[in-house]
Parts: C-alpha cells; structure tokens; sequence
C-alpha cells in the first residue's frame, strides 16, 4: 500500500526524534513493505518511517550501483541505523526530499560510511557505503534525528528555494 509522505519544513512529525524498535514485529514488517512501495513510487532513493508519520528508527534506500541512477539498485530496509565510521573526506552533492518537493540544493557530506543496524529479521549487519549511497543513509538518519537537508544550508541558499520551501510548507 502506498502511504502519504508528509511534506513541509515546519512540519511536526517530520521534527520529532524517532525511537528505537526494540523488536522487529509484524506490524514493523508491514510498515516496511509498505515504505518500500511509497518510496519506489515516489521515485526516491530513501525514506524514513517519520515522513510516512511514524516515529520508529526505520528508513528504507534504494542503493545504486552501476555507472547511471537507477542502473542496477537495491531497496532495503534499515533499521535503527547508526553511522559508527566515517571517513574525515566530505563532499559535496545535490540533495532533494521527497517531503520538501520541488527543492533542491549542495549539502557537504562524509563520502564513507560504515553503518550498523538491524535487517527485517532482527539481525545486525553492517554496510561500508560511499559516495551518493553514503549519502542516502545520511540524509536518512538525519530524519530519524527530526533534521531535514534544508537545515545544513545558509541563509543566503535558503533564499534562492524561498518559493518552493513556501509551497512545500501548504501541504
């Protein structure tokens, strides 16, 4: 079932820190599935279980592999993800978000990561990533940390998506 993206920068629930799942459960499981199809439907590269409205530690990537976006991709769930590495090398990338739509801007970010977490069985499992995949997973956990990409930006960027932020903030 695809569920609706809440959308906007001063949006409540897109704010909140998200608690961490003590126990996979059905209903987590079924929560997942259902992200995995917003998200593909959406066209994203990642989301995050408070941008469908609930507060658990839980994001869905679709990690890319291959020369092109979309070239060879794999979706999985992630959850109670946490960065335990990252290399001191940051780069910079263009950002977008599926609750900030029609925004786009450069956002410095590590390009390694070694993420922990736990797969749809309980499991912990560990992922060395880099470059635009790294930079999902950042960009993923920030929003379980109730941070959007828009928030790493300075006053004088902000200003140039004044009008998309707006329209983004009506939803």
């Amino acid at each position: 079932m695809v569920l609706p993206i809440y959308t906007g920068t001063e949006n409540d629930v897109l704010r909140e820190v998200a608690k961490s799942v003590k126990k996979v459960t059905k209903q987590h499981l079924k929560l997942i599935k259902n992200m995995k199809q917003t998200m593909v439907n959406a066209h994203g590269l990642g989301l995050a279980a408070p941008q469908v409205g609930v507060g658990d530690r839980i994001l869905i990537a679709n990690f890319q592999y291959g020369e092109k976006v979309g070239e060879k991709n794999v979706v999985m769930a992630l959850i109670n993800p946490e960065i335990i590495k990252h290399s001191d090398e940051e780069v910079m990338g263009e950002e977008g978000c599926l609750s900030l739509p029609e925004v786009y801007a450069p956002v410095k970010r590590y390009k390694n990561i070694l993420v922990r977490f736990l797969d749809e069985k309980g499991n912990e499992q560990h992922l060395e990533l880099s470059e635009l995949n790294a930079r999902i997973i950042q960009h993923e956990i920030d929003h379980l940390d109730g941070k959007l990409f828009v928030d790493y930006l300075d006053e004088a960027v902000i200003g140039k998506y004044e009008k998309e932020l707006a329209e983004a903030n009506q939803f």
